[in-house]
């Protein structure tokens, strides 16, 4: 295990328990188990599928949704489109997971067990700036609702929560909806975004933060019928700790009996980590969140069986050429990007394109997330191309970049180039001057440190080397700093050739 879990092996646990960018998490209990999903934005496959029996150890078990839809939207890079803050439930022996994406509606998918199969999405409100969609199932009435949240962006509106009745199946909803909490007419309210939909006690009751991803509370909601009118009450904000926000959280109770509540909180270029904060229903039936309303930084952990200390993998040997869970493209993959073969290593073919001069708009780069504490990466590389302008490298990704890796030059010569772009750059340029790499191979580390600050450093067969400038990881707008690994050709005809990595590898300098 290369990155260590939140669990501290005294019955404590520290948060935040998911210290990378699972942004807007949704938990459900199911049994002895617990399921996470999180938004996944404009990354192929989406929909990222957590499991866990103590809610502090947790690994990656797939994903829900292997084609962002409409296909044709999806064949470049939309970093900050796709899907926006999914809900995730358990109903009728079904899982069933709800968004919004801002550009196209409220979609669903859903499946008989957490790994699968899933239905193709399913268009259940089509309309812009449809955001954060939670369905509830009344199990007294048998009656289905529906609530979301608006981007102003899109539908010129926001700060209000608008409810509909749902058809029990989920396939679409039975009204034109209603706003059942306007944030305008609650005094200092603003932003008020992603609801989680519940029944509690007699009560329907909706967790919805706002005030900002980096400077709002987290409010909970209650009426005695789903269309309102609501009480509202501020149960978890950032008080004296160092947990700015905090946002966007969902409640799950255990089979104990024990309630919980996960949020994440906005770190910059470590985009949005999630913390679990213990909760209780007070003397007068509101919840209580954390240490009386602030977010804890160590707690007990759960009354539940203990549990191997365990995080989402980031190591990969890429065995007969295919890779992990934790990688997903920058867009909709097509056939050809990733060839499997016999033995261990990820080959991916230089693929040829008009924009090999700016990463961020190739949907070919394979990623994964930016570790949320200091670590090393590392990769082996191989350039097994002939083709003047082939590359392949080694990537910090966001709306600046940075990357490490080969080039074949128009001369033959194999040469190891370090280059980044600004973000307001239209194109990349050298961060170092390039180097002679005469087998074509090359050992790569970036050592991310305090504040996201990166340090590259190269191996071509005379020991490590430091390599430019040390360069601060950068996030999307709402994306955190990806890792990614990529192979390119300047457009042409033919097969550009391959780049083969192997034994990727990201280790702990903290903790």
């Amino acid at each position: 295990m290369a990155l260590t879990s939140a669990d501290l092996g005294d019955g404590t646990y520290r948060n935040p328990v998911l210290d990378a960018d699972w942004s807007d998490p949704d938990l459900v209990c199911v049994g002895d188990d617990f399921y996470l999903t999180a938004s996944s934005f404009g990354r192929v496959p989406g929909l990222p599928l957590l499991h866990s029996r103590d809610l502090v150890n947790w690994t990656l078990v797939g994903h829900a949704l292997q084609l962002l839809e409409p296909a044709r939207d999806f064949r470049k890079p939309r970093h900050d489109c796709g899907v926006w803050a999914p809900s995730l439930r358990h109903h009728d022996d079904r899982f069933w997971i709800f968004w919004g994406d801002p550009d196209h509606g409220i979609f669903q998918v859903n499946a008989p067990e957490i790994r699968g199969p899933w239905t193709r999405p399913h268009l259940v409100k089509e309309g812009k700036g449809l955001i954060d969609a939670c369905p509830l199932w009344d199990e007294e009435t048998g009656e289905a609702y529906l609530v979301h949240a608006w981007a102003k962006s899109r539908a010129g509106v926001k700060n209000r929560l608008t409810g509909h009745r749902m058809r029990p199946d989920g396939t679409g909803l039975l009204d034109e909806g209603k706003v059942i909490i306007d944030g305008d007419r609650i005094p200092g309210w603003f932003t008020l975004e992603g609801p989680k939909a519940y029944r509690h006690d007699g009560w329907f009751w909706i967790f919805a933060p706002a005030g900002g991803v980096e400077t709002g509370w987290q409010g909970a909601f209650r009426s005695r019928g789903f269309f309102g009118p609501y009480e509202e009450r501020v149960v978890l904000e950032q008080g004296d700790t160092e947990v700015n926000g905090p946002h966007q959280g969902c409640w799950v109770r255990t089979g104990a009996g024990e309630d919980w509540f996960a949020h994440f909180q906005q770190r910059g270029p470590y985009g949005r980590v999630v913390h679990l904060q213990p909760m209780r229903w007070g003397h007068d039936s509101w919840p209580v969140l954390g240490d009386k309303g602030a977010p804890v930084a160590v707690h007990r952990k759960p009354r539940l069986p203990p549990q191997p200390p365990s995080a989402p993998a980031t190591d990969d040997d890429f065995p007969g050429g295919r890779f992990g869970r934790q990688w997903q493209w920058t867009a909709n993959p097509h056939d050809g990007w990733a060839t499997q073969h016999s033995g261990d290593g990820l080959r991916l073919s230089c693929v040829r394109t008009v924009d090999a001069h700016d990463l961020r708009r190739l949907p070919n780069v394979l990623t994964q997330r930016l570790p949320g504490t200091p670590a090393t990466v590392e990769v082996e590389l191989r350039l097994d191309s002939e083709e003047p302008g082939a590359r392949a490298g080694l990537a910090v990704l966001g709306d600046a970049f940075s990357w490490i890796g080969i080039q074949r030059e128009a001369d033959g010569s194999v040469r190891l180039v370090h280059r980044f772009a600004e973000s307001v750059a239209e194109r990349e340029r050298d961060a170092a001057h390039p180097r002679e790499a005469p087998e074509g191979r090359a050992r790569l580390w970036i050592e991310s440190g305090a504040g996201a600050r990166c340090r590259f450093s190269y191996d071509v067969g005379g020991g490590r080397q430091p390599s430019g400038q040390v360069c601060a990881a950068t996030p999307w707008r709402w994306v955190g700093a990806l890792l990614g690994l990529f192979a390119l050709a300047p457009v042409g005809g033919g097969h550009a050739g391959a780049a083969s990595f192997t034994q990727f590898r990201i280790t702990s300098s903290f903790r």
